[in-house]
């Protein structure tokens, strides 16, 4: 049986794992296969689950950490270099071997771009894929579906002023398929979005979030 889903051409997602310190919500690893090599997109339990498979496809070039919370789980079996925010790479190193970081915005090749949006961590950092066909947007925990709604998670080391600037420059990126890292169990794993409707669901968050709301 294949464990390793195609959910859109170029994109496959691991099987999900449960969040264990949130009921009902589980998360999922990406590959993206890539010309230039391929790439893991967040950390889980997944990519042991479909490790042959992944390696199969060809082995991954980088593991690509949105913010230190995914080193909650075990480095996967795959042997796959690691990249984190500077911000985040000493608390993801406790349980995650980090050979590399990002800081500032940049690009892997023409079609992968790092994108630090500081806000649920210091170091939380999102990826935009160019697959050809769509723009993929990989936020990690910055914003998610959740019992049928959008939401931020802001927690006690979120930095509110410095989530909103992120939530500002998400506004204006270009992508029209979104994809958190954690959804509620039984939701699908990517979301295709307009970019009308990606502007009035982050203009949403955006007002929450001024208004002191931390979901």
């Amino acid at each position: 049986m294949s464990t390793l889903e195609q959910v859109h051409p170029r994109l496959y997602t691991t099987p999900t794992a449960p969040l264990p310190f949130l009921a009902g919500v589980v998360v999922r690893s990406f590959l993206l296969e890539r010309e230039a090599g391929n790439v893991l997109v967040y950390n889980s339990p997944g990519i042991d689950a479909a490790h042959e498979e992944i390696t199969r496809l060809s082995a991954p070039e980088r593991l690509l950490i949105n913010h230190w919370h995914e080193a909650t789980y075990p480095a996967p079996r795959l042997e796959v270099p690691t990249w984190v925010h500077i911000a985040d790479k000493a608390r993801t190193a406790g349980t995650l071997a980090v050979a590399g970081t990002f800081d500032g915005r940049e690009r892997i090749d023409d079609d992968l771009e790092i994108i630090p949006t500081s806000g649920h961590t210091a170091g939380t950092t999102t990826f935009l894929w160019d697959s050809g066909q769509h723009r993929f947007l990989f936020v990690g925990d910055s914003l998610w579906r959740h019992r049928g709604r959008w939401q931020v998670v802001l927690l006690g080391e979120s930095l509110r002023a410095e989530y909103l600037a992120s939530l500002r420059l998400l506004l204006n990126l270009d992508f029209d398929v979104l994809v958190p890292w954690g959804t509620d169990a039984g939701d699908p794993a990517t979301f295709p979005m307009t970019r009308s409707d990606a502007r009035r669901e982050i203009e949403e968050l955006i007002r929450r979030v001024e208004s002191g709301a931390d979901e």
